[in-house]
């Protein structure tokens, strides 16, 4: 009878057992609380289910300034990032010290610059925040970037505006308090902090004339712009941004198998992706023959139909 028993024990272990055939993946997204963990979680989900042989799991990392660095030191597998910051790394270009080894995935959504002010605050333009306070996202983050590339555009410097570097979240809150004139972030549509600001108080976006809007795409060729429809935060018109696309890199050194399983299992599954995250819906993945950075071949050999 003992014989049995630990007989019955040890096949129990081994059913229990982990698959030692499944691969298991790590994708790097970033906090929780923003769009790209949830994003990764859906990710993970398709590849989880619909890859042969993978798994997969989201990580919780800094972001998409760091993602491209962690994919190309091999401490994560997939790395969702800005495509104008995979254009950086891909060619060692700040805030990258040198070339990371990376290559492209897909396209994700885009991210909008939302350049939001209150509505009775009579700022119109970029010109009109000279000596306004400005929330500006984290210090060093994408959306500082965007901030001063635009002043550029105007002439102007952080010296013209007086900057406060909060959380998206508290940013917008400081706008909604009226502690702060105009609030930027570069992220999805919609976002949540706009939506939580606009519960309360009326918004308008700052406007941007289109020459500035050409001169920008035309040397940095990885931003395009988005209407915002009027609908989304009840600002009155719909509204053109800059954006850019969001997309998943990958190690150039990474199987093409295992490359182009991933893919296939995102991409031929957006309709499932987009019926659990409303973000989801606005991924396009005609886009991923456009972005800034080569294809990986795995990824190519899926893309190539369309």
């Amino acid at each position: 009878m003992r014989q049995i028993v630990i007989s019955l024990a040890a096949c129990l272990l081994v059913a229990c057992a982990p698959d030692s055939d499944q691969t298991e993946l790590q994708l790097g997204a970033a906090t929780l609380g923003g769009a790209y963990f949830p994003i990764g979680q859906g990710i993970s989900n398709l590849v989880t289910q619909h890859a042969e042989n993978l798994t997969m799991v989201p990580i919780v990392t800094r972001g998409a300034v760091e993602n491209p660095r962690l994919v190309a030191l091999g401490d994560v597998e997939v790395g969702m990032t800005n495509a104008d910051l995979a254009y950086f790394a891909y060619h060692g270009e700040p805030p990258y010290d040198e070339p990371q080894s990376i290559l492209g995935a897909g396209a994700l959504h885009p991210s909008a610059l939302h350049l939001v002010t209150l509505a009775n605050a009579n700022l119109n333009s970029i010109v009109d925040l000279r000596g306004r306070r400005v929330a500006l996202g984290p210090a060093g983050g994408t959306t500082f970037a965007y901030a001063t590339l635009l002043l550029e555009a105007y002439d102007m410097t952080l010296d013209d505006i007086v900057p406060s570097f909060l959380s998206y979240s508290d940013g917008f809150s400081q706008l909604g308090d009226g502690n702060v004139d105009a609030a930027f972030m570069l992220a999805g549509i919609p976002a949540a902090a706009v939506l939580q600001t606009r519960a309360t108080q009326e918004l308008s976006f700052i406007t941007i004339e289109p020459e500035v809007f050409a001169g920008i795409i035309q040397e940095n060729p990885y931003y395009y712009t988005v209407t915002v429809a009027a609908d989304v935060y009840d600002t009155g018109r719909d509204h053109t941004a800059l954006a850019v696309d969001n997309m998943l890199v990958v190690s150039a050194e990474q199987s093409e198998d295992i490359v182009f399983s991933i893919v296939n299992a995102v991409y031929g599954n957006l309709d499932q992706f987009r019926s659990t995250n409303a973000i989801a819906q606005q991924i396009n993945p005609e886009q991923s023959l456009r972005l800034p950075i080569p294809l990986h071949p795995g990824a190519a050999r899926y893309f190539e139909q369309f």
